[in-house]
Protein backbone atom coordinates (compact mmCIF):
# COMPACT_ATOMS: atom_id res chain seq x y z
CA UNK A 1 0.00 0.00 0.00
CA UNK A 2 2.95 2.75 0.81
CA UNK A 3 4.58 1.95 -2.74
CA UNK A 4 0.59 2.87 -4.30
CA UNK A 5 0.38 6.49 -1.92
CA UNK A 6 4.52 7.27 -3.18
CA UNK A 7 3.39 6.47 -7.07
CA UNK A 8 0.53 8.90 -6.62
CA UNK A 9 2.15 11.43 -4.47
CA UNK A 10 4.95 11.30 -6.28
CA UNK A 11 3.26 11.92 -9.72
CA UNK A 12 1.67 14.63 -8.14
CA UNK A 13 4.74 16.43 -6.59
CA UNK A 14 5.80 15.91 -10.27
CA UNK A 15 3.07 17.24 -11.80
CA UNK A 16 3.13 20.13 -9.61
CA UNK A 17 6.55 20.65 -9.94
CA UNK A 18 6.79 20.61 -13.99
CA UNK A 19 4.16 23.42 -13.50
CA UNK A 20 6.17 25.25 -11.56
CA UNK A 21 9.38 24.52 -13.89
CA UNK A 22 6.85 25.16 -17.16
CA UNK A 23 8.11 21.98 -18.16
CA UNK A 24 4.15 20.39 -18.10
CA UNK A 25 3.63 20.83 -21.60
CA UNK A 26 6.95 18.73 -22.28
CA UNK A 27 5.92 15.83 -19.89
CA UNK A 28 3.71 13.15 -19.56
CA UNK A 29 1.77 11.20 -16.57
CA UNK A 30 5.12 8.73 -16.64
CA UNK A 31 7.49 11.42 -16.61
CA UNK A 32 5.88 13.39 -13.68
CA UNK A 33 5.63 10.05 -11.70
CA UNK A 34 9.17 9.45 -12.31
CA UNK A 35 10.31 13.05 -11.49
CA UNK A 36 8.36 12.92 -8.45
CA UNK A 37 9.80 9.95 -6.70
CA UNK A 38 13.24 11.13 -7.91
CA UNK A 39 13.09 14.37 -6.47
CA UNK A 40 12.05 12.85 -3.06
CA UNK A 41 15.27 10.55 -3.49
CA UNK A 42 17.31 13.98 -4.33
CA UNK A 43 15.51 15.73 -1.36
CA UNK A 44 16.50 13.04 0.97
CA UNK A 45 20.21 13.61 0.45
CA UNK A 46 20.02 17.64 -0.36
CA UNK A 47 17.21 18.95 1.13
CA UNK A 48 16.67 16.99 4.69
CA UNK A 49 19.79 17.95 6.39
CA UNK A 50 18.69 21.67 5.63
CA UNK A 51 15.66 22.12 6.26
CA UNK A 52 14.54 18.48 8.55
CA UNK A 53 11.88 16.63 8.31
CA UNK A 54 11.78 13.14 5.25
CA UNK A 55 11.24 12.75 2.22
CA UNK A 56 8.16 10.77 1.13
CA UNK A 57 10.26 7.81 0.04
CA UNK A 58 10.74 7.26 3.70
CA UNK A 59 7.03 6.49 4.17
CA UNK A 60 6.68 10.03 6.14
CA UNK A 61 3.51 11.72 4.44
CA UNK A 62 3.38 14.77 6.21
CA UNK A 63 3.55 18.40 5.56
CA UNK A 64 6.96 19.00 5.74
CA UNK A 65 7.58 15.29 4.14
CA UNK A 66 5.38 16.64 0.93
CA UNK A 67 7.46 19.97 1.01
CA UNK A 68 10.51 18.61 1.02
CA UNK A 69 9.68 16.23 -1.79
CA UNK A 70 8.46 18.94 -3.83
CA UNK A 71 11.59 20.97 -3.71
CA UNK A 72 13.74 18.14 -4.33
CA UNK A 73 11.25 17.42 -7.83
CA UNK A 74 11.94 21.01 -8.80
CA UNK A 75 15.60 21.07 -7.87
CA UNK A 76 15.89 18.09 -10.32
CA UNK A 77 13.75 19.37 -12.95
CA UNK A 78 16.54 22.52 -12.48
CA UNK A 79 19.51 20.96 -12.92
CA UNK A 80 18.05 17.89 -15.81
CA UNK A 81 16.39 21.20 -17.87
CA UNK A 82 19.66 22.63 -18.92
CA UNK A 83 21.97 19.49 -18.96
CA UNK A 84 19.67 18.14 -21.56
CA UNK A 85 19.27 18.73 -24.88
CA UNK A 86 15.54 18.40 -25.47
CA UNK A 87 14.01 18.78 -28.94
CA UNK A 88 10.69 20.83 -29.97
CA UNK A 89 8.16 17.90 -28.22
CA UNK A 90 10.53 17.16 -25.16
CA UNK A 91 11.98 14.14 -26.18
CA UNK A 92 15.84 14.07 -25.44
CA UNK A 93 18.87 13.24 -27.42
CA UNK A 94 17.56 15.64 -30.61
CA UNK A 95 14.34 13.32 -31.55
CA UNK A 96 12.00 16.20 -33.11
CA UNK A 97 8.26 15.97 -34.47
CA UNK A 98 7.87 14.91 -38.45
CA UNK A 99 5.07 16.40 -39.89
CA UNK A 100 5.13 13.73 -42.49
CA UNK A 101 4.15 11.25 -40.16
CA UNK A 102 1.45 13.04 -38.79
CA UNK A 103 1.46 14.03 -34.51
CA UNK A 104 2.60 10.33 -33.66
CA UNK A 105 5.59 10.66 -36.40
CA UNK A 106 9.25 11.27 -35.31
CA UNK A 107 12.72 11.47 -36.66
CA UNK A 108 16.14 12.02 -35.51
CA UNK A 109 17.17 15.05 -36.24
CA UNK A 110 21.00 15.51 -37.65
Amino acid sequence: MNLILVIVVGGILGWLASIVMRTDAQQGIFLNIVVGIVGALVAGFLVTPLIGGAPITSGAFDIRSLFTSFIGAVILLGVIRPVAKVGIRGFPFGVKSDSRFGCRGFALSG
